[in-house]
């Protein structure tokens, strides 16, 4: 499988698209239209180890919800990502059977490499 969870909105993530040299062969899911499933979700927590590790601390909403006064579960982590999409760390890259969660630098030099 080949896709990215991404947000068309994103500058960020319209960057790392085309750094990446993105072709047709990548299914793009840009997550405010199109919400992600459980089932989506699930496996990208599965791949990257934990829903934590999907987990955004930067969106707006986890201060203005008091989140981070909060000891969140993985349930909750499951929960909230996915109510509110913008919880969810983009861009998440799948490429075959590895997960890239984020934009860092070298979140997007491994995904690079692999492809």
């Amino acid at each position: 499988m080949r896709k990215i969870y991404h947000l068309a909105s994103c500058s960020t993530c319209q960057r790392i698209i085309k750094e990446l040299g993105i072709g047709n062969d990548f299914e793009l899911q840009n997550i405010k239209v199109e919400k992600m499933t459980a089932e989506q979700v699930e496996f990208m927590a599965k791949a990257a180890g934990s829903y934590e590790a999907l987990f955004s601390r930067r969106a707006m909403k986890y201060k203005s919800m008091g989140l981070k006064d909060k000891q969140l579960s993985e349930d909750d982590y499951k929960k909230l990502i996915l109510e509110e999409y913008t919880f969810l760390k983009r861009p998440v890259i799948i490429i075959d059977d590895e997960v890239f969660v984020g934009n860092s630098k070298k979140v997007v030099a491994a995904a690079k490499a692999k492809l």
